[in-house]
This record gives structure tokens, sequence and C-alpha cells, in this order.
């Protein structure tokens, strides 16, 4: 049974105005500068204790794990209880999770936002009906771009890694799914520094309309 393994956010939710101000609340209450969106656009994607380092960074701070610690509670508490005031899953994503389905895929959801706020935000935007498995960054001993995540994810659905398709918006998810052995389709209107079509994955697509045609040519 062949998985379809879809990445969080940037490629089925648009969640950045959601972390900009959790991000900002922490920073803020530290003594520390805003950051504006377009900064933090190309901090995402490895886990909230990675976008915390790199806000501090922006400022100018200096940091170590003792530092980064109480600063990542408050993020985890400040987002959870905040965590869809604005996100939303990107136009088209729930017709296309809903006709992969029928059509008789397994699907999964594989991140590196920690299980504790991946569940939540699945359920309250009435996603996580649609998912035979999901793996955060805290699930295994490695996340994203490692292959174990990836690997885990579609076991976890009850598929076989051949025949199975990662979806993602970026150099961590093309290179998981690398390491996985696995096609990656791109989406371009995710978060990432680089352009996904300059990091080579198997198709790019810029609405969830043309994913079907873009799996198909990959299974031909």
């Amino acid at each position: 049974m062949s998985v379809l393994v879809f990445d969080l956010d940037g490629t089925l939710v648009s969640s950045m105005e959601d972390l900009v101000a959790t991000l900002n609340v922490v920073m803020t209450s530290a003594g520390h500068s805003t950051i504006p969106q377009e900064n933090v656009a190309n901090m995402v994607g490895l886990g909230a204790k990675v976008l915390i380092q790199r806000g501090l960074e922006f400022n100018g701070i200096s940091w170590t794990d003792e530092t980064i610690a109480p600063l990542y509670v408050h993020f985890l508490k400040h987002y959870a209880d905040n965590i869809a005031v604005h996100t939303r899953p990107f136009d088209g994503v729930v017709a296309a999770l809903e006709a992969f389905r029928k059509d008789g895929w397994k699907l999964a959801v594989c991140t590196n936002k920690a299980e504790r706020l991946t569940h939540p935000l699945l359920a309250t935007l009435d996603l996580a009906r649609h998912f035979d498995a999901v793996v955060g960054g805290d699930t295994f001993q490695v996340a994203k771009p490692h292959a174990e995540p990836v690997h885990g994810a579609i076991h976890r659905a009850g598929g076989e890694i051949g025949g199975s398709i990662m979806i993602g918006d970026s150099g961590t998810d093309i290179d998981a799914a690398r390491n996985a052995g696995i096609p990656v389709i791109a989406v371009d209107f995710g978060y990432t520094t680089v352009p996904v079509r300059d990091l080579s994955p198997d198709r790019v697509i810029s609405h969830f309309d043309e994913l079907a045609d873009a799996v198909a040519s990959l299974k031909s």
C-alpha cells in the first residue's frame, strides 16, 4: 500500500501569522525586538527550538540550550493557546485529501512540529480525520531531514516505502524524501529560504488542484 506523506506548515496549512505572533510574544517578553513576518518565513521548518534560536540570532543575541529552555516553554504554551487564530488549510487541501482517500491512498503527516502541537492543530482544523498516521518532530529520536520520521510515517500508516511519495515545501522535506528513498513533490507557496524549483524536487505544484496529476505522473 502506497502512502502520501505530507509536511504540515507551509504545505498543508498556512500557519505563518500564528507562528510569527507567538515568536514575537516570546521575543518581546524576553526584552528583544519583534521580527517581521518576511524574515520569519526564512526561519521555520526545523521546529520551535530552531525558530527561537534564529529569532535570537536575528536580534544579535547569543544563546545556549539553557537560555533557550524557558523561551521554548513559553513558546509552546502561547502557541498551544493560540494555535489556529489565523491558521487555515491552503486552498484545495481538503478536497485533495478526500479524493486521494477515495482512490485508496493511505495518508500521513510528517512534520518537525512537536506532537503536542501537531495533534491539536489538526484536530482544530478538522484535518485529523484524513490521516492514517501523524509523526511529529519529537516522535522519533531524529527529525527531518533524517529518513526515520518519513519511514515511520509510512509504516504507521500501514504502507510500504516503495510507491510512497513525500509532499513538502522546503529543502528539509526534499532532503528527507531523498534520504528515505522516495520521490518528492514540492509546493511553491510554502516557507523556504531557497525557491523549491532550485532544489530539484521530482515535481513542483502551485495549487493542490495540481497534486493529483503530479502524483499520477510519478506513479506511471
